[in-house]
């Protein structure tokens, strides 16, 4: 386990605060640009055929799935974002998860901004994605996404890690945490032998 005191709440909340807000801030720049400078559906090479942009207006979730049922994914970021606010203030003390639930959190604000305030209205608008990069599905269906999804992926992945690693929420780690609590019931073991 690290020498390293926990995060007090006020840090962590700052910590994922101030990183949801740099995430969100360089999401949506850069889907401001990427309205201002592309034609929709006109793809523009990049590095070659490896990074292209191509800017369309995602009604549904990845590979525009769910088309018809918008407000659901609304929803399920509005929740989202609801959870990482609650571990917020509740139990993050981990500077590993604040870092990740703070880039986390501006991922799911910066789609969420698109579903509530564009185009064709509130909690049924469409995501704005630009980043085309056809090798990523071996050519089989092009990924289009935005930064906002780059932060989501790799930071859902983060998490997985983090869970998977035994890294709790106050920072501590599973089996550090089970040797300490181990040793309380083998010595109540012990004198329990020697009282019997």
């Amino acid at each position: 386990m690290s020498g390293r005191p926990p995060l007090r709440a006020a840090a962590a909340g700052t910590t994922i605060a101030i990183l949801a807000i740099v995430v969100l801030a360089a999401d949506q720049f850069s889907k401001q640009l990427a309205i201002q400078s592309l034609d929709p559906g006109r793809t523009v090479p990049v590095v070659g055929d490896a990074l292209q942009w191509h800017l369309v207006y995602n009604p549904g979730a990845a590979f525009s799935l769910g088309e018809g049922v918008t407000w659901v994914f609304t929803l399920a970021m509005a929740l989202v974002a609801s959870a990482i606010v609650w571990l917020t203030i509740t139990r993050i003390r981990s500077r590993l998860w604040a870092v990740v639930l703070g880039l986390l959190l501006g991922g799911v604000l910066g789609n969420l901004v698109d579903r509530v305030f564009r185009e064709p209205g509130f909690a049924v608008g469409h995501v704005v994605d630009f980043i085309l990069t056809p090798w990523m599905w071996f050519w089989t269906t092009p990924a289009i996404y935005n930064v906002a999804d780059i932060f989501i992926v790799s930071m859902m992945i983060s998490v997985a890690l983090l869970t998977l690693v035994g890294i709790r929420f106050d920072g501590s780690r599973e089996k550090d945490r089970a040797v300490a609590e181990g040793a309380h019931p083998d010595d109540e073991g012990a004198d329990a032998g020697r009282h019997a």
